[in-house]
C-alpha cells in the first residue's frame, strides 16, 4: 500500500494544481471581428486642453463633430473600440492611448458590446476601467457617457429586446460613477424617446441623432473644462 500512496498523492496534487490554474484564467468573450480606432490630433504639441473620447461606434459617429465644435477650445482625441468591459484588451488599449499624452478630460462609455459577459461580470469589471483611466490620467476630469438604447431593425418605433441589458448596465454604471464622484452625460435619456434619431439597423444613428449627441457631449466637456 505504501508503494501506491505516493504516486496517487502526486497525481492528486497535479490535478488540484491544474484545476486551480484554470480557475484563475479570466473569462474572455470575444466577438467574431474585433476592431480598434485611435485618433490623436496635435500629437506633437498643443496649448489647448486635451480631451479623449473613449467608446465604440456610437462615439465614433459623433466624435468628429465634437472635435469640430470644440475647435480652438480643446484638442479632441478618440479611442473607439469593440472591446468590452471584462476583456483585459480594453484596459490595454486605454492604457496605450492615455500613456501617449496628458489628457485634461476623458469622456468614456462602454456597454453595447460584450454580450458574452453577464451583468455580474460587468459590475465586477467596470471599476477596473475607471481605475485604469485614473491611474494613467491622474489629472483628468472624468465624464461617463451613458450607453444608448436599441430599437428594432426595420421597425424603429419598437424598442429592441437588447435594451433591457443596456438598462441593466446603465444602472450598474450609474451607481459606480455616482459613488466615485464622476460626472454623467446622459446620452440614453437624450435619445430614448426619439425613434427618428436612429438609422435602419436600430443601433446606430442617422445624421440628426449624431448631431444632437455631439452637441450635448461638447457642452458637457466644455462645462468640465471650465
Amino acid at each position: 500500500m505504501k508503494r501506491l500512496f505516493y504516486p496517487c498523492l502526486a497525481v492528486v496534487t497535479i490535478f488540484v494544481a491544474t484545476m486551480a490554474l484554470h480557475a484563475q484564467e479570466p473569462h474572455i468573450a470575444r466577438e467574431a471581428i474585433e476592431w480598434c480606432n485611435i485618433w490623436i490630433p496635435d500629437a506633437e504639441v498643443t496649448k489647448l486642453p486635451r480631451v479623449l473620447l473613449i467608446g465604440d461606434s456610437i462615439t465614433g459617429g459623433y466624435g468628429q463633430q465634437v472635435a469640430d465644435s470644440l475647435n480652438g477650445k480643446a484638442s479632441v482625441a478618440r479611442l473607439t473600440t469593440s472591446k468590452s468591459i471584462g476583456d483585459p484588451a480594453l484596459l490595454a488599449e486605454v492604457t496605450l492611448v492615455l500613456d501617449q499624452c496628458r489628457f485634461d478630460t476623458v469622456h468614456f462609455n462602454n456597454g453595447l458590446h460584450g454580450w458574452g459577459y453577464s451583468e455580474d461580470e460587468y459590475q465586477k469589471h467596470f471599476p477596473e476601467l475607471v481605475a485604469t483611466i485614473r491611474r494613467h490620467a491622474p489629472m483628468a476630469k472624468l465624464i461617463w457617457g451613458t450607453t444608448t438604447p436599441m430599437r428594432q431593425s426595420g421597425k424603429l418605433d419598437v424598442i429592441a429586446e437588447g435594451t433591457k441589458r443596456v438598462q441593466a448596465r446603465y444602472k450598474i454604471a450609474e451607481g459606480i460613477v455616482t459613488k466615485a464622484g464622476i460626472a454623467v452625460d446622459d446620452l440614453y435619456g437624450l435619445v430614448k424617446d426619439h425613434a427618428e434619431y436612429w438609422s435602419g439597423d436600430g443601433v446606430h444613428f442617422n445624421g440628426r441623432g449624431i448631431a444632437v449627441q455631439a452637441k450635448q457631449v461638447a457642452k458637457r466637456i466644455m462645462e468640465n473644462l471650465k
